[in-house]
């Protein structure tokens, strides 16, 4: 078993980081989306697509955050773009989950 007070560092890391502060809570789990698919993560940009969905966060706004991942990776951001895309229509549609809905890590 891992230890909690290893394992928990990364959890209460993020907890503080996504809180109201300078920047809007909101916009944060967007800024971690727009990462993961420049780091081609394909679970943590769903895991974050999800955050964004809880945060209540407008379509338009996803979308913007989307197209300038894509501007970051070119090709391959366009990609993984679209699978983040996917995730966002599976959660506000309850469509079901693509082909990789594993995660790779809590978020």
């Amino acid at each position: 078993m891992l230890r909690p007070q290893v394992t928990g560092g990364l959890l209460r890391m993020r907890q503080e980081a996504y809180r109201n502060g300078a920047v809007v809570a909101k916009y944060k789990p967007l800024l971690a989306m727009a990462f993961s698919i420049a780091n081609r993560c394909e679970s943590c940009s769903r895991a974050y697509v999800k955050m964004v969905c809880h945060k209540d966060v407008p379509q338009g706004e996803l979308i913007e955050c989307l197209e300038v991942a894509m501007t970051m990776q070119g090709c391959p951001g366009e990609e993984w773009a679209r699978k983040a895309y996917q995730a966002y229509n599976e959660q506000v549609g309850g469509d079901q989950p693509g082909e990789s809905s594993g995660i790779c890590c809590v978020h």
